[in-house]
């Protein structure tokens, strides 16, 4: 099992709870939604699902308590990305996650800001998950996105699932759609988060093992001296 520690990211020093499990394949990164916060149950319980991957979690406040007071803030995408981005140079200088590849998971406007954070350093970001998320508030970074991106929307979130629809047609990376039958906006019906999850880990398998193994074999392939 991971082991949960209390941090602090940036020079603002904006609270998060980081679980390195033994031999992690990977960090991944939250971006909650509008009005959510570290203490997200449901991305609480996304987090240890992850973790029984074997993949390091780190879940953070996006927005100091004062900034979270003035609401036009958790709608600020360039704000909140700019936050995920220091959440990746943070954990780069973090010994324990520092040669991890990292996975963006976004939830509401917090995919909007997870999709201009991973285009912003294509380099450092292996994957995005989307759930029930706003990609199209990315706007133009959809373009320029490399990262594998899945999006996962409820079968009964029929807004969202038209702008999912408009968001990936505007991408030319790898992704995916995946609409989960029965759910609405906050996969709260049985069974349904579960779905979710489920399709975000394989995603999360999927890219993150392989770009460790392309790291390890660049490594190699360096001369020693």
């Amino acid at each position: 099992m991971a082991g949960q520690s209390n941090v602090a990211i940036g020079r603002r020093e904006l609270p998060g709870f980081l679980s390195v499990p033994r031999d992690p394949a990977g960090l991944i990164i939250f971006a909650h939604g509008s009005g959510s916060s570290r203490f997200s149950p449901r991305n609480t319980y996304a987090a240890g699902e992850l973790q029984r991957r074997s993949f390091a979690t780190l879940l953070f406040d996006l927005l100091t308590p004062e900034e979270g007071e003035d609401r036009r803030n958790v709608f600020d995408i360039a704000l909140l990305a700019a936050r995920v981005g220091e959440a990746i140079d943070w954990a780069r200088q973090d010994h324990r996650m520092s040669g991890l590849p990292i996975g963006l998971f976004g939830a509401s406007t917090g995919a909007g800001a997870a999709i201009v954070a991973a285009a912003a350093q294509p380099s450092e970001v292996a994957a995005v998950v989307s759930r029930g998320g706003r990609p199209d508030l990315a706007g133009e970074a959809l373009e320029r996105l490399v990262a594998p991106t899945l999006l996962v929307v409820g079968g009964e979130d029929g807004d969202v699932i038209t702008l999912n629809e408009a968001a990936q047609r505007q991408m030319s990376c790898e992704n995916q759609l995946v609409i989960v039958p029965g759910a609405t906006h906050l996969f709260e019906e049985p069974g349904t988060l579960d779905k979710a999850l489920d399709a975000a880990g394989n995603w999360f398998e999927t890219h993150l093992r392989k770009a460790g193994r392309a790291k390890k074999t660049e490594a190699s392939a360096r001369p020693h001296r």
